[in-house]
């Protein structure tokens, strides 16, 4: 956002537009444009096609490279959607939409990883109500209509995940929970125990860690037999929410559990797509994270660091947050050098990110931290 916002103001310098001519040309506010062109407010598709009428440049060259993440959404979002060009053919809908909304849904969730929340979730909302359109109004085989309402069960606990990362809590809980529904008339237990359990992690961050824990476990039995990543996946938001409830006992359990599940995973088991983004380093940083709940910060940093070290830079969002972790390690253990010179580096891989959930983390580590 902060890269886009600067492509704004380049273009705007170069056509040689003062900000008050510019807050004239688009009838947006001379602040707001500030805000935009410093990356301190969410840019739109809508803001940059202003710019891009206003200046008379493309919107091609406002966006800069064409592999961007975020122009990728806004892209995303300004076309249209697979549902509606299926739909002005008619309400009957077959197989085909199915496999491209599945393949879409697939690509939203890698975005999730390079893209902030606050920027994301505009997209994934309207992909959800297209879907949920669809699925409430179309008609359809059988096989077609069990697709169609595990896409939408997809994309809820999608959105829902972005809308917490935005700060839109509330929101979150509401998409969670029609996402369960979905998934339950589709008869996925997986992912209706991925759509609660998502929502018993978002408690255990902002709500009641006990509310959190019996959500937690109630996901995981109701799963029912599953894979073993998704039990992996399960049991480590039992873990979070035993720590956050200060349960010693039940978070070891759980973080042993954690790993006998992921170490019954098989090639020869086929797992859903959306369990893609667990593996070792992200077990390590949960039962550091844990480790700190629980007042070890000790034990917690070689786990952080040993993960943070194998993450890509474009993961720029949890390469901060886990970095936030690795630097409360470091102030709760009295290193305050190595927590400040750690906390440093998650604000500068944080920069231009658009989620809530990292501004969060940066503030209260930040309030560990001696001036």
């Amino acid at each position: 956002m902060a890269d886009l916002g600067s492509n704004l103001r380049a273009a705007r310098e170069a056509a040689g537009v003062s900000l008050s001519a510019m807050a004239a040309r688009t009838h947006y506010s001379k602040p707001l444009l500030g805000l935009l062109e410093t990356g301190k407010r969410t840019i739109s598709p809508e803001h940059v096609a202003a710019y891009s009428r206003a200046l008379n440049v493309s919107i091609d060259s406002l966006y800069g490279p064409p592999d961007d993440p975020l122009r990728v959404a806004h892209e995303w979002l300004v076309a249209d959607s697979p549902v509606s060009v299926h739909s002005s053919a008619g309400r009957r809908i077959g197989a085909r939409l199915a496999s491209e909304l599945e393949k879409r849904v697939i690509e939203l969730r890698h975005l999730d990883d390079i893209i902030g929340g606050g920027d994301l979730f505009p997209l994934v909302r309207r992909e959800l109500a297209d879907a949920q359109h669809v699925a409430n109004t179309a008609t359809y085989a059988e096989d077609t209509g069990r697709r169609l309402l595990t896409i939408v069960g997809e994309l809820a606990q999608l959105a829902g995940w972005v809308a917490s990362d935005a700060g839109q809590y509330t929101e979150a809980q509401r998409v969670y929970l029609s996402g369960v529904s979905a998934a339950q008339t589709a008869g996925d237990r997986a992912l209706a125990g991925q759509l609660l359990s998502s929502l018993s992690y978002q408690k255990a961050n902002v709500g009641d860690p006990a509310d959190a824990l019996l959500l937690a476990r109630s996901a995981t039995k109701g799963a029912g037999q599953t894979t073993p990543v998704v039990r992996t996946l399960l049991l480590e938001r039992v873990a979070w929410a035993s720590a956050r409830a200060r349960d010693r006992d039940g978070t070891w359990r759980a973080l042993d559990a954690v790993d006998e599940a992921y170490e019954q995973r098989s090639g020869g088991v086929e797992e859903p797509e959306w369990v893609y983004w667990m593996d070792r380093k992200e077990i390590d940083v949960m039962a550091g994270r844990c480790l700190i709940e629980l007042s070890d910060p000790v034990k917690a940093e070689p786990l952080l660091s040993a993960a943070i070290s194998g993450y890509q830079s474009d993961h720029a969002r949890e390469v901060a947050l886990y970095q936030t972790w690795l630097a409360e390690s470091y102030a709760r253990a009295g290193v305050f050098d190595a927590a400040k010179d750690t906390f440093k580096s998650a604000r500068n891989s944080a920069r231009g990110v658009n989620s809530a959930r990292l501004d969060q983390r940066i503030g209260d580590v930040e309030r560990l931290l001696p001036e």
